[in-house]
């Protein structure tokens, strides 16, 4: 597939892998990128999954169309991305390896392999000429890896982007991007957003006309879209208005307590309510709507004088992801001793911005009319 007139895609998808990084749910497979720049000297940007290696080798060869590469560039050194570079190099032994100083230590540590006369270390903002094309080594740390660098190629106006920008799904399946790029996003960066951030000041000083991710489609046309998504996402920001509520249940009357709210929040006009059963769907799809939302409601029962293991998971998940910036409304439900709304609000407490809401719902085993009025003054309290 061609990018430009010199860049071109040379990636795979997947369609054999369940979980991505053995967490994440791909019902519509992934996508490993990787691309050839055709000039004087021709660069490989990045390799792909162990098990396509083979199928990656091939699409190189038939981009290169005889002509050898002078380099392979690695941005970022998941195995995911960097499992051919071995292969590679037996296939084009003059190549030379382009990386920094941690993308060569953790090349050691995975493949053992060590190099001196096929290697070039760059440093951040070094200029890397080959020919026609530009590219300029931008670090980016901790987006999401230590290692991680993008690439600007001057010449073309592309960003080579790493993971930043990518999306779960393979490229032979239509879907929407911001779904999927979201709940990418906060499973696998969301931790880093101030990382994020820099690396978009960086992006607003260069002039881009298309990125090339490792994940997902190549973007192109109107850029505001994506890196409006990205600014929003990183800084913590609530993308959407409406009420998160995400609920655990043992005999069905905190699920009822949770129903009855998003009932009586869509009665007083939210823009939208979304609900979930924390048990029984996708984790990282309630942590993306969590984040997506500028209000949450958390419903446990009280376990053990605790909380029910789902929804410490959600609440542990939100805090590794440095949930903030929200309103958050407590139901607790505790036949003896209702605990669940301390220890929610215990979790959460220390995290920037939040404002919880003064009316807490506690239920004693069942929803009974004192209840009720009291989902009904949160619902109001929400919508305030």
């Amino acid at each position: 597939m061609m990018i430009t007139n010199d860049v071109k895609y040379v990636g795979v998808n997947d369609h054999q892998v369940d979980l991505f990084e053995g967490q994440y749910v791909v019902p519509n497979g992934m996508a490993y990128n990787s691309y050839v720049i055709l000039d004087e000297k021709i660069a490989v940007l990045d390799t792909v999954d162990t098990n396509f290696v083979d199928e990656w080798l091939a699409n190189v060869e038939a981009a290169l169309e005889g002509k050898t590469p002078a380099y392979l560039i690695v941005q970022h050194m998941e195995p995911d991305h960097s499992a051919g570079i071995l292969a590679f190099l037996d296939k084009y032994p003059k190549a030379t390896v382009v990386g920094n100083t941690k993308i060569f230590a953790m090349m050691e540590q995975f493949y053992q392999v060590s190099f001196d006369a096929n290697k070039k270390e760059v440093a951040d903002k070094e200029v890397l000429s080959l020919g026609k094309h530009e590219l300029t080594f931008v670090f980016a740390p901790m987006v999401h890896w230590p290692e991680v660098m993008v690439v600007y190629d001057s010449t073309d106006k592309v960003l080579f982007s790493a993971d930043g920008f990518g999306k779960f799904g393979a490229l032979d399946v239509e879907e929407d991007w911001a779904c999927e790029a979201r709940r990418y996003y906060f499973g696998i960066v969301g931790k880093y957003g101030a990382k994020v951030q820099r690396l978009l000041q960086v992006a607003s000083t260069l002039e881009i006309a298309v990125i090339c991710p490792l994940h997902g489609p190549v973007l192109t046309g109107d850029l505001t879209p994506y890196l409006e998504k990205y600014d929003i996402w990183s800084s913590y920001r609530p993308e959407s208005e409406g009420v998160f509520i995400a609920y655990s249940s043992i005999y069905g009357n905190t699920k009822k307590a949770a129903e009855l709210l998003a009932e009586k929040l869509s009665q007083k006009g939210c823009p939208k309510v979304a609900i979930a059963d924390l048990a029984r769907e996708d984790m990282p799809e309630c942590v993306e709507d969590a984040f997506r939302y500028d209000r949450l409601v958390l419903a446990s029962v009280t376990y053990n004088a605790d909380i029910f293991p789902f929804m410490k998971a959600f609440i542990n998940d939100l805090l590794e992801r440095n949930y903030q910036n929200r309103k958050i409304g407590l139901i607790e439900n505790g036949t003896w001793a209702p605990m669940a709304a301390k220890v929610m609000r215990g979790m959460l407490e220390k995290s920037k911005d939040i404002t919880f809401c003064e009316e807490t719902v506690s239920i004693k085993s069942g929803v009974n009319d004192e209840v009720e009025a009291a989902i009904d003054r949160l619902a109001d309290e929400l919508m305030a």
